[in-house]
């Protein structure tokens, strides 16, 4: 026998479809009459959604809920409706049947004449007298969205549409209630195959990050000049101190249309976990006090992607404008003609003072806030107004403050801030590692800070509450968004 065999082609069986609980159908209903029985809410709910699907109905409700009275009296709507008891013959023609019952005998008479004649019987929640199920639905028509457990979990289908719901915009539906009525004109004058792909590849990623307003012009630089579609656009998204559930609507949108996605080392797995799986993903480094890629070749990476006719999301912690270098970007963005949008974040002292119900500005203690940072291009501490930021009637938040702690500390005592004022540090703010310990101004000046997680420092009296414990309390975080425990 030969070593290497040589064996001929042969086709391989595609893998079966893995089992369904249902079957997902989107049944045209437009025209087609559709029986109702039933007065209640639940009926005057599964009403309105047949109603709008196109279906004229036909209702049966002899004591109908206010809900269905509103329905009734509303001359627009294509229904019919009968004060009485519905019979077999009430069943013929009818596309769909729908009832809503309190009693056994009613709901089986209901679904055995609904069989006897053919028709597709739904019995609201009664599933198994259910030929057909509804489920949740996320509606940008002619894009609709359903979701169904089969009604094994209700609650976790309506879950999953918020979700849908946040990333779906509303203005999806007019992007695709135009491309129907582009199609064939695109078709007709654009040809190649290869360049109408790529404009609806085009179309697609504007459809998720583009107003309404905005498809008359994608079109029309489609048909008359395919090239003119290509341009490439840069997102500035803050991605918030790590959890994901802080994140914006739209920084999600952003991140579920991006080409390419250049992020800091202090963005979260999680929320990352939340960008377009086709999404090309680049650390471009920049943490305070470690090793980080170039501001230069940042600049540049950006400008050369965007030309390519790239969506690039930069994606930095916290908010894009808070000590993020979104200025500098935006210019060299700007300058090079490159259509540019920032989508704001949680930033980290925000999102502290919220997961510790404390207020920055509580009128007792501070009128103002001020956000600072103690890191400046050289690595050092910046020179700042000392004597403003010394101001007892005012919040300090300090960024990037780890390592410069003790030349702070310095800088404030020296301009009459009390040794004894109260301190706040949190490291890894929203994340599962987050921690929150309470001092002075004074220990600041021998307490070493580690650097393992994102730091944060606050100054001022609105967190004194916190040091009627014992002085050096410390609380950590016992799961995503959990309660705090007192450790030492």
């Amino acid at each position: 026998m030969p070593l290497n065999k040589i064996i001929s082609p042969r086709r391989v069986a595609r893998p079966k479809v893995a089992p369904l609980s249902v079957l997902p159908v989107f049944y045209n209903l437009a025209g087609a009459q559709v029986i109702v029985v039933g007065d209640s809410e639940g009926a005057a709910w599964k009403t309105e959604l047949l109603l709008a699907a196109g279906a004229k109905v036909v209702l049966f409700s002899k004591d109908p809920h206010e809900e269905l009275k509103e329905i009734i009296e509303n001359l627009e709507y294509n229904l019919v409706h009968h004060q009485r008891e519905v019979v077999l013959e009430d069943f013929s023609d009818m596309r769909l049947a729908l009832g809503d019952f309190t009693c056994e005998q009613s709901t089986s008479a209901f679904v055995n004449m609904a069989r006897a004649q053919g028709v597709p019987v739904n019995v609201i929640d009664q599933p198994e007298f259910c030929d057909f199920q509804f489920g949740s639905i996320v509606n940008r028509s002619p894009v609709v969205v359903s979701i169904s457990t089969s009604g094994a979990a209700p609650i976790l289908a309506q879950t999953i549409r918020t979700r849908i719901e946040t990333i779906l915009p509303a203005s999806m539906a007019v992007w695709a209630t135009r491309a129907k009525s582009y199609r064939a004109e695109l078709a007709a004058k654009v040809p190649d195959l290869k360049t109408r792909k790529s404009i609806w590849k085009d179309f697609a990623r504007n459809a998720f990050t583009e107003p309404a307003h905005k498809v008359e012009e994608f079109f029309n630089l489609a048909v008359n000049n395919s090239k003119a579609v290509k341009s490439g656009k840069v997102t500035l998204v803050g991605a918030g101190p790590g959890d994901s559930e802080l994140l914006t609507i739209k920084a999600v949108r952003a991140l579920q249309s991006a080409d390419v996605i250049l992020f800091d080392k202090l963005v979260s797995d999680e929320v990352l976990e939340l960008a377009r799986r086709e999404a090309r993903r680049m650390l471009v480094g920049k943490r305070g006090g470690q090793a980080s890629c170039r501001q230069d070749d940042i600049n540049a990476l950006m400008v050369k992607l965007a030309k390519q006719g790239k969506h690039v999301v930069r994606l930095k912690s916290g908010d894009p404008m808070i000590f993020g270098r979104a200025g500098e970007e935006i210019s060299i963005l700007e300058s090079e003609g490159i259509s540019t949008e920032v989508v704001p974040g949680v930033t980290a002292a925000l999102a502290a003072a919220s997961r510790l119900g404390i207020s920055l500005t509580h009128r007792d203690c501070a009128q103002s806030v001020k956000f600072v940072t103690a890191h400046s291009r050289l690595g050092e501490l910046p020179e700042l107004d000392w004597r403003a930021c010394a101001d007892t009637k005012s919040t300090l938040m300090v960024y990037m403050g780890a390592r410069t702690a003790p030349k702070l500390a310095e800088a404030l005592i020296a301009q009459g801030a009390p040794t004894d004022l109260p301190v706040m540090i949190a490291k890894g703010v929203s994340r599962r590692e987050e921690e929150v310990s309470y001092h002075h101004l004074s220990d600041l000046l021998t307490l070493e800070i580690s650097r393992d997680q994102p730091v944060l420092l606050g100054v001022g009296y609105v967190f004194s509450e916190r040091l009627i414990a014992p002085k050096n309390l410390e609380y950590k975080n016992v799961g995503l968004g959990g309660p705090h425990i007192l450790t030492g």
